[in-house]
């Protein structure tokens, strides 16, 4: 090869590189790979018929209340049940390590449960969760019943390890064991996180289906992958629900969606009286036994009432005279099941144009309901006083009064000639913005 043959060859390898380091803004070949995977699905066509960017804090506006307004609406006509005692089964067979949900299924299932027990313990705060992991054909005990979401997040993430077949009989036959202990009061739900598409069990799995549904255990399964025939059958059995998640963010919302408490069983829909108990916090620097560890432990505990006993967290059940242990709390934040926070109407932007004077600004935050061109936006209007508000302000003013008494002291000052309408909303969202702040 002569010198100029080599000189142009090296020209263009250089000129390679080059365009590679132009096209990649510097990036990996594996985080290009992330980058510019179906980057198309990131844009949405505006009005005007061009392309823009999907405006992110709409859509999650959208969902957060398409869920409250499935809540207010069927809460006045279902009774469900305020405490729960749920199993999440969680597959760890080998199909977990498929690669088809980014990285891999193993990994976006602990990160959805991690959310998801956090989400549940806000939303059910009597209730209380224990993990099941099902491994080379063999169901685990990850953790107990228990009220803490931290210990349950811990466990998960120390068992982050796939291998063997998937066994739903020996995960069902575990779940029942347990949760037939339950008293009759408590709700008994199973939610399993399915990865593989076949079961290996050792026997009649559907005889195992008939003791949970004789055992009253509503179970509910959200598949990875495709479809299975026992699966739903399990479901439509128990009154459960079958979902197939399509990617990561449908895995999301149907995780979330058994977050608020399902329809009570009827059986189950009948009012009972339970004994509860109010601890005390013990003091610190005190020694005392954990009937919960079985172990000396400082501090950071509470005294059961009846029997004197130590247990580490709340709600929970003593060990020693079975009575059930909450905190005040607790109960105030079960309140917002029996009375349901009426939503805010919605006002679409091209409703905002049929008015003659639209709103400019938010009558919470003061900020400008306007979009770049003087277009207004979507925001929501108070069904009281009509006055317009911002998504952040809603959001804010939902979950800030999540418990419905300043809905209730709302109603109450109503009917007083004394208040004008406009100072309701102000003495609503005054709440909030302490709570932001």
């Amino acid at each position: 090869m002569s010198t100029a043959e080599k000189r142009q060859s090296n020209g263009e390898a250089e000129e390679d590189d080059d365009d590679d380091d132009g096209d990649g803004h510097g990036l990996d070949a594996w985080e290009r790979t992330y980058t510019d995977e179906r980057s198309w699905e990131a844009l949405q066509e505006d009005e005007s018929g061009l392309l823009r960017p999907i405006d992110n804090k709409i859509i999650h506006h959208a969902q957060y209340r398409r869920r409250l307004r499935s809540l207010s609406t069927t809460a006045a006509r279902i009774q469900k049940g305020l405490i729960r005692f749920l199993y999440i089964v969680v597959d760890l067979s080998r199909a977990a390590s498929e690669m088809d949900f980014r990285p891999s299924r193993m990994v976006v299932i602990v990160k959805h449960v991690e959310a998801f027990v956090r989400e549940f313990f806000d939303r059910n705060p009597l209730s209380q969760i224990g993990l099941v992991t099902i491994k080379d054909g063999v169901a685990h005990s990850l953790t107990e019943l228990g009220g803490s979401p931290e210990s349950h997040i811990k466990a998960l993430m120390g068992k982050m390890e796939c291998s063997g077949d998937s066994s739903l009989q020996n995960a069902l036959n575990l779940v029942q064991g347990y949760l037939d202990q339950i008293p009759s009061y408590g709700h008994r739900e199973v939610l399993i996180l399915c990865s593989a598409l076949s079961t290996c069990d050792p026997g009649d799995i559907m005889e195992t289906i008939k003791q949970c549904k004789k055992s009253k255990i509503r179970c509910s399964v959200i598949g990875l992958s495709a479809e299975m025939f026992i699966c739903k059958h399990l479901c439509q059995e128990t009154g459960g629900i079958y979902s197939v998640a399509m990617d990561e963010v449908h895995f999301k919302e149907l995780m979330l969606e058994h977050a608020p408490p399902p329809p009570a069983i009827a059986e189950f829909a009948i009012a009972n009286l339970i004994k509860m108990g109010f601890p005390q916090r013990v003091a610190e620097g005190s020694i005392s036994i954990c009937s919960c560890h079985k172990e000396a432990k400082v501090g950071d505990g509470y005294i059961c009432p009846r029997c004197k006993a130590r247990v580490c967290e709340l709600p929970t059940e003593c060990r020693v005279c079975g009575l059930t242990l909450v905190s005040s709390p607790h109960l105030a934040r079960s309140y917002h099941h029996l009375f349901p926070i009426v939503p805010f109407d919605e006002v679409s932007p091209r409703q905002n144009v049929l008015h003659h004077r639209p709103p400019k600004t938010c009558f919470g935050c003061q900020q400008s309901l306007l979009n770049p061109g003087n277009k207004p936006s979507l925001c929501v209007a108070c069904p009281k006083c009509k006055q317009y508000f911002c998504i952040d302000c809603d959001i804010i003013y939902m979950r800030a009064c999540i418990t419905a008494q300043a809905v209730t002291a709302l109603d109450i000052h109503s009917q007083s000639p004394l208040m004008k309408n406009e100072e309701y909303c102000c003495r609503l969202l005054c709440f909030p913005a302490a709570i932001r702040l």
